[in-house]
């Protein structure tokens, strides 16, 4: 592969070629190797020097061998250089992605800053399994390197994966945990699906990662479309959906970007190439700021390392283990060995009221069912009035929890947008769709909006957030106070005054009326209106 150090040749061919010649060389002259940095333009990182005659008898140990000692990368762009394995090929399809990041280097430094916790791990993964290092890039296509992205498709992850392809390997998703974001669980997942996928494919890198994209099916229809028609059934010859028409090359443009940076008037910035983090086991469950604590750091960056992790503590049926920086290992190793077991997480007594199930509790306290039976040896769901229970609960306020799944969705819903906010209360036989039609927007913001996806089944009584361009019943834009006010036209009203008058646009009143544009007021009919009850107090 390109950049590679090129391994020492025996002794005996050495005393060979220095009895005859080499290849392109002149007869009895040997060039002495010397090591240097890998370059950028995917060429080996040796190059000879001055010819150097050297005696057939004179022994070669200790001159030749340091010469070829490989170096270790410092930065971990130089160590994907030196593996990148797919062909060098470049297109327009290509091109226009290339000059897109290439326009956008805060793009890339954030996406750089967040591959700093996690590219390492992934390169290193990939040189043991023999896979090209661009699928370490692959990362910033699918989530911009972002562990808690979360796609209109319910992908999730690094490597966003959908639910079921997620289990299929092995990947647990329940209220506590979920693998698809745990970086260590959910790349061991992934490389495993590419390298299937490889192999399905026959070796092809393209096919291969444009059925991650889109499903093997996927390409493997296009493939018979093709073949029907006497067409070629490589990645470039296919129909496939758009977005995996723009996948391969998006990632295709990293590679090239990566690999001479200089050439296309880019900086990446340095990351070193060396682990992150450590995996260190816990043993069972731990409240995240307690472990955050006993590693001296801040709880943020735990989540971020940790991002598999749903709630306030880590799942009490496992996985048993953090990832935690270098280091703070050895500080939290100690902390977390004298750390009594019932330090690990608050309790407090619970007296079961009449009529409350362990599902009341559960929701009360943020935790579930099967955690309060296991906390308190139940077999069943049943509980009586008067008793007690034991519930584990967060140290800190929930508010602490910023990268907690209840607290992101908080802050996305709270989210400042342009327009006007709604809360809808979800009732019986409300979807997307209708929603969508009820308040003019399309399914995918309205999912958004909200943490979820267009497939995404609603609850009764669950709280939307709707964003408009006009106000509705109940809307509010930041700062203002929107009620709906009726008015009734008397002689000598037009729209012009109206609007004038309760400080809206003419355009606003035909709107909220269903008004032609030719309409002509009449005395006594009644028009619709919202208005800014603060604007009216204050006169502005």
């Amino acid at each position: 592969m390109p950049g590679r150090l090129l391994p020492l040749l025996p002794v005996a061919a050495f005393l060979i070629t220095a009895c005859g010649h080499l290849p392109g060389a002149p007869d009895a002259v040997l060039p002495v190797a010397e090591a240097v940095p890998g370059t950028l333009d995917g060429q080996s990182a040796w190059a000879p020097s001055s010819p150097t005659i050297i005696a057939a008898a004179e022994p070669l140990t200790g001159i030749l061998a340091p010469a070829f000692a490989p170096q270790q990368p410092t930065d971990l762009w130089e160590a994907l250089r030196s593996n990148f394995a797919l062909p060098a090929q470049d297109n327009e399809r290509i091109a226009v992605h290339r000059r897109w990041y290439a326009s956008h280097p805060e793009y890339l430094r954030r996406v750089s800053e967040r591959a700093r916790r996690y590219a390492w791990h992934i390169q290193q993964e990939l040189e043991t399994r023999g896979m090209p290092a661009e699928i370490a890039l692959l990362p910033v296509v699918e989530s911009a390197y972002d562990p808690f992205a979360y796609s209109h498709g319910r992908a999730a992850g690094l490597w966003q994966f959908v639910p079921a392809t997620g289990k299929h390997f092995g990947l647990k998703q329940n209220w506590w945990y979920d693998g698809r974001r745990d970086v260590v669980d959910s790349t061991t997942a992934a490389l495993d699906y590419l390298e299937h996928l490889h192999r399905r494919f026959h070796g092809d890198w393209l096919l291969a990662l444009a059925a991650y994209n889109s499903g093997e099916g996927t390409v493997i229809k296009a493939q018979r479309r093709n073949r029907s028609k006497n067409r070629p059934g490589g990645y470039w010859n296919l129909n496939l959906p758009r977005e995996t028409r723009e996948y391969v090359p998006k990632l295709l443009a990293l590679k090239q970007l990566v690999e001479a940076p200089e050439k296309y008037g880019i900086t990446l910035n340095p990351i070193p190439a060396q682990a992150y983090f450590e995996v260190v086991d816990t043993d069972a469950q731990i409240d995240l700021a307690v472990a955050a604590d006993l590693a001296d750091m801040q709880l943020d960056t735990l989540y971020r390392l940790n991002p598999g992790f749903n709630q306030w503590a880590t799942d009490p049926e496992g996985p048993h283990r953090l990832l935690i920086p270098v280091d703070q290992v050895a500080t939290f190793r100690q902390a977390i060995a004298g750390l009594p077991p019932e330090k690990r997480l608050k309790w407090i007594r619970h007296k079961i009221d009449p009529g409350q199930t362990l599902s009341h509790i559960a929701t009360r306290y943020h935790t579930t069912v099967d955690a309060l039976k296991a906390a308190n040896n139940l077999k069943s769901a049943a509980i009586r009035a008067g008793t007690w229970l034991m519930v584990p609960v967060s140290s800190q306020s929930k508010e602490n929890y910023q990268l907690s799944a209840q607290q992101r969705l908080a802050d996305k819903k709270n989210r400042s947008r342009s327009g006007y906010k709604t809360e809808h209360i979800v009732g019986s036989g409300d979807t997307f769709w209708d929603l969508s039609r009820q308040y003019k927007v399309s399914v995918r913001k309205l999912a958004s909006w909200n943490g979820m996806a267009p497939g995404d089944t609603l609850r009764v009584g669950q709280k939307l957030v709707i964003w408009t361009q006009l106000p509705t019943s109940g809307s509010v834009l930041p700062g203002t106070l929107v009620r709906p006010v009726y008015y009734t036209v008397r002689k000598g009203d037009s729209l012009s005054r109206i609007s004038s008058r309760f400080k809206v646009t003419v355009d606003d009143l035909r709107d909220w009326n269903n008004l032609s544009g030719q309409g002509y007021l009449k005395p006594g009919q009644r028009l619709k209106l919202y208005v800014d009850v603060t604007r009216q107090a204050t006169g502005t």
